[in-house]
């Protein structure tokens, strides 16, 4: 086990610092994990260690409360030895991020023993929850929960119904892990790591103080209860798009360092060049790929750029602003995934082996890249309506 200065998490220089040292380490258990199905414990608790998990998290419980450049940075990096170990540290970032727009005892007990602290979630209302004395009854499953094999927390949306399951309004609920237990459905092509699981709360009992509305947050009225952590004012659609982007930025960059390295070495097959890089189809090919990942990150830390502008200055961007922060999460996504395949093509076939790498950032990319929250053609169309003025839109998540 890799042994860590605590020092050394208490600024974000330093959490960078401990990751790029541990790279090797993530990238030594990588397809193992792959193969298990599971982040293994030794990458997971090198991350906690090195502060991966307590980016979002609040300063006030021994957090770094960061922005979103850095989970960008934090999680890129950590990609580029290990897709889904970084989709499990954006994820529980993502969610601690969520929970600390409502500061109070809920929050405390979550980190009552630290900031480290894994937190899984999901936003689509599949469970339900009914108001009983004290609290609420929560009874449902959540599938695609990411991060759920390693959780100590899980924070869902749900539906609030009345005794006749009318549906009143959509709620957050925060659980503990003893409350809830996990079914095994995550069998997929990529991010085969990430213990996207399904969640399953059994007739659960949750307090008052763990339970919020989801309709003023989506609203953006948490921003009036963050005065001093301007973090916590940004808006939460764009927030949470964003957040998905960075694994994606670590996987082309692992591609291109991968396919850079084996040019020196690597034939052309069923061709006079004995070496790729002096292939000037393969130069042209590189280029190409190399600037697709740049103009990922473009637009990626353009938005992200964005979102703290106006949560610095303590306002909500308008509906334009949001949906293109949503073109710009959309033209990222897409330009990785065609980053990787000009990438393959340079490559060659060999990229397919098991063995090679080149196949698993594929993968996981791919799989990564049609998130639900994140489809690039709802994006786009999104940004289509918003430029056009087309009030009528296909999702709230904007």
């Amino acid at each position: 086990m890799t042994t860590i200065d605590n020092d050394s998490t208490d600024t974000i220089e330093g959490v960078l610092t401990r990751i790029n040292e541990l790279a090797p380490l993530i990238r030594k258990n990588a397809a193992a994990n792959d193969q298990a199905r599971r982040v293994c414990d030794e990458t997971i608790d090198a991350l906690k260690e090195a502060g991966a998990f307590r980016i979002t998290v609040p300063r006030r419980y021994g957090g770094l409360e960061a922005g979103l450049r850095t989970l960008l940075d934090v999680s890129s990096a950590i990609a580029e030895a290990d897709g889904s170990a970084a989709w499990i540290v954006t994820i529980s970032n993502t969610n601690a991020w969520t929970a600390a727009l409502s500061p109070g005892q809920g929050l405390d007990e979550t980190y009552a023993d630290g900031p480290d602290v894994i937190v899984a979630g999901v936003l689509a209302p599949s469970a339900e929850a009914r108001k009983v004395a004290g609290g609420y009854r929560v009874d449902g499953r959540w599938p695609y929960a990411s991060a759920s094999l390693h959780a100590d927390w899980c924070t869902s949306a749900a539906l609030l119904v009345d005794d006749n399951d009318q549906v009143l309004d959509q709620v957050a609920v925060a659980i503990p892990r003893r409350d809830f237990h996990i079914e095994d459905t995550w069998y997929v092509a990529g991010m085969r790591a990430t213990g996207s699981n399904t969640i399953v709360a059994d007739d659960v009992f949750v307090p008052d103080h763990r339970v919020e509305r989801l309709g003023p947050f989506m609203a953006g009225e948490y921003i009036s209860e963050h005065p001093d952590a301007p973090l916590y004012r940004s808006a939460i659609t764009s927030f949470l798009v964003i957040a998905g982007v960075g694994p994606q930025l670590g996987l082309g960059r692992a591609a291109l360092d991968l396919v850079r390295t084996k040019a020196a070495e690597k034939p052309l097959a069923y061709s006079t060049i004995t070496r790729q890089a002096d292939s000037v189809a393969f130069q042209l090919l590189i280029a190409e790929a190399a600037m697709k990942i740049d103009t990922a990150h473009l637009h990626a830390y353009r938005a992200a750029d964005d979102v703290q502008r106006y949560a610095d200055a303590g306002g909500y961007p308008d509906l334009l602003i949001r949906a293109r922060i949503r073109g710009d999460v959309a033209i990222a996504l897409r330009s990785i995934n065609e980053a990787l395949n000009i990438l393959l093509d340079a490559h060659g076939s060999g990229a397919f082996a098991e063995a090679n790498t080149m196949q698993r950032i594929w993968r996981d990319s791919n799989v990564a890249a049609r998130h639900a929250v994140t489809l690039p053609h709802v994006s786009m169309e999104t940004y289509g309506k918003a430029l056009l003025g087309i009030s009528e839109h296909i999702t709230p998540i904007i």
